[in-house]
């Protein structure tokens, strides 16, 4: 019968972790994206000389449903998109804010180096992210260990 061994960890040796990243929730990107869309539609419709109505019109909805488009209040359907590309004149990289050198307000940064980490330390990565601070002190021991001993 295999017995199960734990591991005390004086606090002094205990590294904190490193501080994660704040990381924006889906729902606040998708508010900023809604809003980024009402900006750039707004915009196009004035330079286009067109009322809400003119445009909910065109692209076969309540004008009203159209303003709160354009106030962000409404992310529109695929379809529905492609109708105000089309009615505005307007691409769909401009529209959803991709046609610019840096990138839109509303995407998330993608995490720091994760395309130059291997496979299997994402793995690792994402259970340890998983554990219990009393957890990452035993695996930043168990990892101290093994890499003194691999230094050997």
């Amino acid at each position: 019968m295999a017995s199960k061994t734990t591991f005390q960890v004086p606090p002094e040796q205990t590294p904190s972790p490193p501080p994660l990243r704040p990381r924006r929730s889906k729902r606040e990107a998708k508010l900023k994206l809604s809003k980024a869309l009402g900006d750039a539609a707004r915009e196009a419709r004035q330079k286009a000389s067109l009322t809400q109505a003119d445009v909910a019109e065109r692209i076969g909805v309540a004008t009203e449903v159209y303003g709160r488009l354009e106030r962000g209040l409404l992310m529109p359907s695929v379809p529905t998109l492609r109708r105000i590309c089309l009615a505005l004149h307007l691409s769909a990289d401009a529209l959803l804010a991709l046609s610019s050198p840096q990138p839109p307000i509303w995407e998330e940064p993608p995490p720091p180096s994760s395309e130059q980490e291997h496979p299997a330390m994402r793995r690792l990565l994402r259970n340890v992210r998983k554990l219990n601070s009393t957890q990452i002190r035993a695996l930043s021991l168990m990892a101290s260990t093994l890499r003194r001993e691999g230094e050997d």
